[in-house]
């Protein structure tokens, strides 16, 4: 009689694990970090900044006609001497006006004498951001009530500014108008640039321009987080097709 041995079936041999290799592991940590950089600085300018188009040459040379620039969500509070900013006045018409700030409650503002030179509190302004030098237009002196703001175009001789509405409050508008604060510029691309903080209102002292919001750092996280994908993604492709076409075929 004969006996039957059960034999276990032969196993299949247990596939090789496999280790990610250093290179990999590094692009997809680039790979990682840029994206976090760039959906967190577009995240940022999203959520802080609007773009606005620019309409007329008013704000010439700082600003022109057809500019798309990003201005920061801000109150009245926020801004000083030397802002520009996006503000909406009913006795100007209630529509969207992009000036910059030359003078704040508390302020006497004029224009006189034979140079026609803006002065503050007595002080002149070297305003090197105009359009032209030279004589601005009409005399005027006026002291700004406190809360409200007196706002001139850049470009002089083609704004209707606070100059204009002289009757009206001393053509000031109230601070609280304000909706933002203007900090870039992103269209057209070959005006693309951040604002800097004017240094004209330095020997008037006390409230000038407000510092920098987080547009700057923002702009330059999406910039790297953008560069290090396109490049991890470039560089991890061309690796790839060497490497196949190293293999023996």
């Amino acid at each position: 009689m004969s006996s039957v041995v059960e034999r276990a079936p032969d196993r299949p041999p247990a596939a090789p694990q496999t280790r990610r290799k250093p290179a990999a592991v590094l692009q997809g940590v680039l790979l990682g970090i840029g994206l976090v950089l760039l959906i967190g600085g577009f995240a940022v300018i999203a959520v802080n900044y609007r773009p606005y188009d620019i309409p007329t040459a008013s704000m010439a040379p700082t600003l022109q006609v057809g500019d798309t620039v990003l201005a920061r969500k801000a109150g009245g509070a926020d801004v000083g001497r030397g802002d520009v900013v996006i503000f909406r006045d009913q006795a100007w018409g209630d529509q969207l006006m992009v000036k910059r700030v030359v003078a704040v409650g508390g302020d006497t503002v004029a224009v006189g004498g034979g140079d026609q030179r803006l002065t503050v509190n007595g002080k002149p302004v070297d305003e090197s951001y105009l359009a032209s030098q030279g004589p601005q237009g009409g005399s005027f002196n006026v002291t700004v009530p406190e809360g409200r703001l007196f706002l001139l175009g850049d470009n002089r001789l083609g704004s209707l500014d606070s100059r204009v509405h002289l009757e009206v409050d001393g053509g000031t508008v109230p601070a609280t108008d304000v909706e933002a604060r203007v900090e870039g510029t992103v269209l057209p691309l070959g005006r693309a640039g951040l604002f800097g903080g004017t240094r004209a209102f330095d020997a008037v002292g006390g409230a000038g321009p407000a510092g920098p919001g987080p547009l700057e750092p923002a702009f330059y996280a999406t910039v790297v987080g953008t560069a290090t994908i396109v490049v991890t993604s470039a560089v991890g492709g061309v690796t790839g097709l060497v490497r196949r076409r190293g293999r023996p075929s």
